[in-house]
């Protein structure tokens, strides 16, 4: 098999996996556009010499400085944190849609009131990044969630991985913009107020672009809005309402509404109760949060939120220089998410990406970490040096494992692995794990790089043996959740060991097809395969 032949479920016509699909995942993701520019463009900007001078960084003493840049950084996250939790509410009763476009909007109101603050008065930033952040965490609560409600499962891990790559496109614009301006403006309050107007552009284009979408085909089966979820799903599909194909999708979206509807019931208040009352559900919920908290503790946002300050960690001075050095971490980022995106994540599969990335990210930041106690108060700050050079090459390898492999696959399987009844408050609980350890991260790195070992090494430590224990939570308690249906992820939970649970279900589903086939629609469908794309081979338990 090649590397972007797909593993299918099901028999499935060619024209499932059309533009239309892939149109609605890249315009939701404008969304994620919004929230990598963001992670980007802030540390360069808090280290301008026009920002520093218009708000008086120069003036205050570094651990005042400190605890200031870190509150400009984490309010963002704290808004993004409530966000997240008022978009299962929105999610629930606006629709997947109209939710989108509602916290856009609020992201644009915030990102405009960052644009008037002056004369050292940062309150109208501290407030635009509160309402930007609230914007944000909605729309990482809604984007995966559509993308994996809209997508064949066969390509629903590319679908949501454009999410991410929608991430890194934004991150690369913020990584770079800072160095563009310093090499052709000079400090004005203008150079400043560009990065942050900047940001208005994704929202504005998500704006727009969320009156095209096309509102999710289950939000609205689960609403009893039949004909407009049919209507929805074959315009997505490119397929008319009697194909086997939509009959079978359909049937499997009435199943699991059905068994939601016997179990824990319909309405807003079911899901808190199943989870209540489930240790299966709350041990889900618990494994989607804890892949957050290893995907920050790797370090990524640390890195992301304050780059002047870790590269100045490793020896790299000077403004020019050092905005440098993050363009081109940006740039490593992004083409690497490229290739998790079209070869890697729904052909490795979500565990094994996780476990090679952490497992070679945390080797890279060993090593960083030893070269930084080995050489305190040995580098004269002037030049890198071999020993400086080789920590900034083992920063971009660290880089090279975390991005294909723990940037955006704990999205990917948030997004993937609860069942219908408790979809949302799984992704909404999901996003606000993320930025709960986005925030603790992002407000207390600056005090860590001042507080844990010579020149910061042990920041380095710590990251490291963060990823070395995610290896083990992965290994034994995350299953494979590539070309599962949503409606099977039940069904994987319950399989031990973890190891061997994809392979298992993806067989029973391949059965209970081939049976429902021959129940519903005879022997001459399964005389009649042309235009059906069969996979080579089916994997077997």
């Amino acid at each position: 098999m090649g590397l972007l032949t797909l593993v299918e479920d099901r028999p499935t016509p060619s024209a499932v996996y059309n533009w239309r699909v892939y149109a609605c995942a890249a315009v939701a993701s404008f969304a994620s556009c919004m929230i990598g520019y963001d992670s980007a463009f802030i540390g360069t900007t808090l280290a301008l010499p026009s920002f520093v001078s218009e708000f008086g960084f120069k003036h205050m003493d570094k651990n005042h400085l400190a605890l200031i840049k870190a509150n400009i950084v984490s309010v963002y996250q704290a808004g993004a944190f409530f966000g997240s939790l008022a978009a299962y509410a929105s999610a629930y009763f606006l629709g997947r849609k109209r939710s989108l476009w509602a916290f856009v909007t609020v992201f644009m109101v915030g990102a405009g009131i960052m644009l008037v603050a002056k004369d050292g008065n940062l309150s109208p930033i501290l407030a635009g990044r509160v309402l930007a952040g609230v914007g944000v965490g909605g729309a990482s609560m809604i984007v995966p969630i559509y993308i994996s409600e809209i997508s064949p499962p066969a390509i629903r891990g590319r679908l949501v991985g454009i999410y991410e790559l929608g991430w890194q496109l934004g991150g690369l614009v913020g990584f770079w913009i800072n160095y563009a301006l310093t090499q052709t403006m000079g400090p004005s309050r203008r150079q400043w107020q560009i990065p942050f107007a900047v940001q208005l552009i994704p929202g504005g284009l998500l704006m727009i672009g969320a009156l095209w979408l096309k509102e999710s085909p289950r939000w609205l089966y689960s609403k009893g809005r039949r004909e407009e979820g049919l209507k929805n799903l074959c315009y997505i599909r490119q397929l008319d309402s009697n194909d086997v194909y939509i009959v079978e999708e359909v049937a499997s979206i009435d199943a699991a509404h059905e068994q939601q509807v016997s179990t824990i019931g319909v309405g807003f208040w079911k899901p808190f109760q199943a989870v209540s009352k489930s240790r299966t559900v709350q041990w889900r919920f618990f494994l989607g949060g804890m892949l957050f908290l290893w995907q920050n503790g790797s370090g990524i946002n640390a890195i992301n939120y304050y780059s002047p300050t870790v590269f100045k960690s490793i020896g790299i001075t000077g403004t020019s220089t050092s905005f440098f050095t993050t363009g081109l971490f940006g740039v490593v980022k992004t083409v690497l998410t490229f290739v998790w995106l079209l070869f890697l994540v729904d052909k490795l599969g979500r565990r094994k990406l996780l476990m090679i990335g952490a497992g070679g990210g945390s080797v890279c930041m060993w090593i960083i970490g030893g070269y930084l106690l080995g050489t305190h108060g040995k580098r004269n700050g002037e030049t890198l040096g071999s020993g400086g050079i080789a920590a900034v090459f083992f920063f971009y390898v660290w880089t090279a494992f975390y991005s294909p492999s723990w940037n955006g696959t704990p999205w990917v399987i948030n997004s993937e692995m609860f069942d219908s009844s408790t979809r949302s408050l799984g992704q909404a609980s999901a996003a606000a794990n993320n930025w709960f350890w986005n925030f603790i991260v992002s407000r207390f790195t600056p005090q860590m790089f001042l507080s844990m070992g010579p020149s910061g090494c042990g920041v380095y430590f710590f990251f490291a043996s963060m990823m070395l224990a995610s290896i083990v939570f992965v290994y034994f308690l995350i299953p494979e959740t590539k070309s599962v249906p949503l409606e099977s992820m039940d069904r994987l939970f319950e399989i031990k060991p973890v190891s061997r649970a994809n392979r298992v279900v993806i067989e029973e589903v391949r059965l209970h097809d081939e049976e429902f086939r021959r129940e519903t629609v005879g022997e001459k469908f399964g005389a009649e395969k042309e235009g059906f794309r069969y996979s080579e081979r089916v994997e077997t338990a």
